[in-house]
């Protein structure tokens, strides 16, 4: 069958399994066939309040009940948009003025907070929203109506509208709100899920917040395959036993986490205390995964298969992949390939005149740039930036193909594997050489005691700054990096952290690096 919307996996897996468990958190779970009737219910509301292609802003965490919300507001022919209750008011504003939605959905815990943001639209709470979308209290006249609204809705539907927009930061202070459309996410999914096996009777760990597109992968690789997505609330990421414990008791299977979520575990030595045996995929992406963070997973998880995926939000989660060898012993120095690209993607480099860099010349540079469906609509509301990161490809003057530049370096290695090697942006020219921030924190990575380290530099005053993570001394692992490195990549200052800074969406936060720098 040819699906066009995501709610048609929605209903294939509930007409399979009714009564299946979809989704769970600490509070409940719903099964597939209750979360299409509250969906449906919520999204007879929601259709005389937004229109088709309209956002539904909402101000929560993820839980089953959002689950619903989102659902529903796609039942109503709008898009859904998460909006990071834990950032601050002024950019969560923001990111509302670049929305304007009609419609903002918030729950008790955040409903405070939310009429702070000055909404000019509706505030709804997701309680009540439920409890007036329950059929219990309908006619069978109103409900033979809505049913019919929902279907006319459904017919106007096309696969190219948003089913959703994340906001990442922008460099001018403004957030970028990618839009991905139902193509692309059923595209990439499709390819994502299969590709990997992962199944019906699978318990797939969600660890990202529902504005970070790492959980597109599992939520929709649930919806598609009949899984069930098991939601970790975010302060577990703060309490590793509690994790530990969840995971175990809750027989996970699939994780799809973001690279800093595996090193918080592993870091707190969560695996020593409790190992969730049942885990037999492991799948990573954000970052560059430290070998010696992995190394541990692979020590207590040593038969699961482990796979590192490459990908901006704006190409919909990812578009290569590497799976590890299973009995290849990694060394500290060690990069894991970006890998190779996923069905009907184009994956390329292109050097600084846009020519390409093909896989027969392994080491040469070049910015990795992608081509296909699962490429996103744009920027929401922001046709310039769309316009300078979504382009023609120049390799192409026959016809119209669209491309996004993702301003991430990469090279091929001699198996014909794309290798990350660093942002654009953090390429530096330094005391006249070519220096990748990502090798000195690849090399003071590799040492003991050391559990995680980020390297950025004071443009001004042409200075190197590492920071670290670790037990390890600062004068032991100066005098280390100063025998291993050239004189021109040793870092001005080191500066040890008991806490690396993360950003929203668990990546290492520069700005906040920069921010202890000038502190210092």
């Amino acid at each position: 069958m040819y699906y066009t919307n995501v709610l048609q996996w929605l209903e294939a897996s509930a007409d399979r399994a009714p009564q299946k468990a979809a989704f769970a958190d600490p509070q409940g779970e719903i099964t597939f066939a209750d979360l299409v009737e509250r969906a449906r219910g919520i999204g007879g509301i929601l259709m005389k309040k937004a229109g088709i292609g309209d956002p539904v802003a909402f101000y929560m965490e993820k839980s089953v009940e959002a689950v619903c919300g989102m659902f529903g507001a796609v039942y109503a022919g709008g898009f859904y948009s998460f909006i990071d209750v834990r950032q601050p008011v002024p950019r969560a504003q923001k990111i509302l003025d670049v929305l304007r939605p009609r419609v903002l959905i918030t729950d008790e815990k955040n409903c405070a907070k939310a009429r702070e943001l000055h909404f000019q639209g509706e505030i709804l709470d997701i309680h009540q929203l439920t409890a007036a979308a329950d059929p219990a209290d309908q006619s069978e006249e109103e409900l033979r109506a809505q049913e019919a609204a929902l279907r006319s809705i459904r017919r106007e539907m096309t696969d190219a509208l948003p089913l959703y927009v994340n906001f990442t930061s922008g460099s001018t202070g403004l957030p970028k709100g990618v839009a991905v459309s139902h193509r692309s996410v059923i595209e990439f999914i499709s390819h994502f899920a299969d590709g990997f096996g992962i199944r019906q009777d699978d318990v797939i760990a969600n660890q990202a917040p529902f504005d970070f597109d790492v959980s597109v992968k599992d939520i929709y690789s649930g919806l598609l395959t009949g899984a069930k997505v098991q939601i970790i609330p975010r302060e577990y990421f703060s309490a590793p036993t509690q994790l530990m414990d969840y995971l175990s008791d809750k027989k996970v299977t699939v994780l799809i986490w973001a690279v800093s979520a595996m090193c918080f575990v592993s870091i707190m030595n969560g695996l020593a205390y409790k190992t969730p045996s049942t885990v037999r995929l492991v799948m990573f992406s954000g970052e560059v995964m430290p070998i010696k963070q992995l190394n541990k997973w692979r020590q207590y998880l040593p038969d699961a298969v482990y796979v590192n995926l490459y990908g901006p939000t704006e190409i919909t989660c990812n578009c290569t992949y590497y799976v590890l060898k299973k009995d290849h012993e990694y060394a500290l120095t060690d990069v894991i390939p970006a890998g190779k690209a996923f069905p009907n993607e184009k994956v390329f480099l292109l050097d600084e005149e846009d020519h390409e860099v093909t896989p027969d010349q392994p080491g040469k540079e070049g910015e990795i740039c992608v081509c296909g469906t699962s490429v996103a609509l744009g920027y929401y509301r922001d046709p310039e930036r769309t316009k300078a990161a979504f382009m023609q490809n120049p390799l192409n003057a026959d016809y119209e193909e669209r491309m996004y530049r993702t301003g991430d370096i990469g090279k091929y290695d001699s198996d014909g594997n794309i290798v990350y090697v660093s942002r654009r942006d953090f390429q530096i020219k330094h005391l006249g050489h070519r220096i990748e921030l990502g090798e000195i924190e690849a090399d003071a990575m590799s040492r003991d005691g050391v559990s995680r380290a980020c390297c950025i530099y004071d443009r001004d005053k042409k200075r190197l700054i590492l920071f670290y993570t670790g037990e390890r001394e600062k004068k032991d692992l100066e005098t280390e990096l100063k025998e291993a490195l050239p004189p021109f990549m040793f870092p001005n200052k080191v500066i040890q952290l008991s806490d690396m800074p993360l950003n929203k969406n668990g990546k290492i936060d520069r700005h906040a690096l920069e921010d202890i720098y000038h502190q210092k």
